[in-house]
């Protein structure tokens, strides 16, 4: 079988059988964890253990929101709690690399969890802005308010996981933050011209477009293309994400089912792929709904596959060395000073 241009979520914390007959069949390129997944260090490592076995590869992408603060898919008792990104920007400090540094730890941290229980990609770090006045859905979860910062702590979290054996997944391409609604709930639209896009939203994803993964933003910009959102827009994906941003990682969409996007899931499926995006994104584990997906998802070839075989050959190397306790600690301690 050959592998598809899709992820998927699961219904459990186990593989039931008619997902097993799915996987098998489908052929899927990647996994989705989410609290309803998870249990126990034990419980999460057999059900990932489960997932290999069921595709056959060992290398399979299986990808979690372990952002911190209020997307934090595994957390206390079992696993620290994290802190939202704009902690990080928050941190006072004579050094200005103290942040920056911290920002890395704290990714470092999350990579030796996740690796732990054998989970390999992170959706982190939020490249998105937030501006006034926008919805509060990314608030707190951006590094700062101004590209610069966005950029620097995102950049240092995305190298902490990489370190750590655990892929970096940029959010959400091309801008988020000044988005006025939820896009699981509705679709936002953004009026803001260009030059100013440019300038603030889609600036931190410059300077991170080294990185092997992207995952597109439910918005509409109206400079852009008043028609259709980012993820099923082939003008943002040619003139702005492959254009003007340079990225020439691996694009999956963000949540084909959050309610951002109308029509069936074929539909949104067809639309994102014939926009651009090398891979679909289906979180719910609703079976008849990754059916849907799976019909309208390509197999893996050509750019698609080269961009996904290059992304999981940057963690295919051991993790950096570095004293965990100690770097708990650490962070702990910085973190604490906040309060």
């Amino acid at each position: 079988m050959s592998i598809r241009a899709f992820i998927v979520g699961l219904s459990g914390p186990t593989l039931t059988p008619d997902e097993r007959s799915f996987i098998r069949d489908a052929d899927p390129w990647g996994f989705i964890l989410f609290k309803r997944n998870v249990t126990d260090p034990a419980g999460v490592l057999a059900l990932t253990d489960a997932v290999r076995e069921a595709c056959g590869r060992a290398d399979v992408p299986i990808l979690i929101d372990q952002e911190g603060g209020r997307v934090q898919r595994m957390g206390p008792p079992h696993w620290p709690r994290y802190p939202a990104g704009r902690a990080y920007g928050r941190i006072s400090a004579n050094d200005p690399l103290t942040r920056r540094e911290l920002a890395r730890l704290g990714a470092q941290l999350m990579a030796h969890d996740l690796r732990a229980v054998g989970i390999n990609v992170d959706c982190v770090p939020v490249l998105d802005v937030p501006v006034p006045g926008a919805h509060d859905v990314i608030g707190d979860r951006a590094y700062g308010l101004d590209p610069v910062t966005v950029a620097v702590l995102g950049r240092a979290a995305a190298e902490g996981l990489i370190a750590g054996g655990v892929l970096p997944v940029i959010k959400h391409i091309p801008g988020h933050g000044r988005a006025g609604a939820d896009s699981h709930h509705d679709l936002p639209v953004v009026d803001t011209p260009r030059e100013e896009l440019e300038a603030l939203d889609f600036a931190p994803f410059r300077h991170l477009a080294d990185m092997p993964l992207a995952m597109t933003a439910h918005v509409v910009y109206t400079a852009l293309d008043p028609a259709a959102p980012a993820t099923t827009s082939r003008r943002v994906m040619r003139d702005i994400i492959r254009g003007h941003i340079g990225y020439d990682g691996l694009v999956m969409s963000d949540d084909l089912s959050m309610n951002a996007l109308k029509g069936t899931l074929r539909e949104r499926a067809d639309a994102s792929f014939g926009a651009g995006c090398d891979v679909g994104l289906h979180c719910n584990g609703k079976l008849d709904e990754m059916m849907q997906v799976a019909a309208a998802a390509p197999v893996l070839r050509g750019r698609a596959r080269r961009r996904a075989e290059a992304a999981m050959a940057r963690i295919r190397h051991v993790p950096e060395p570095f004293d965990v306790p100690e770097g708990r600690a650490r962070l702990d301690a910085a973190l604490a000073a906040l309060a």
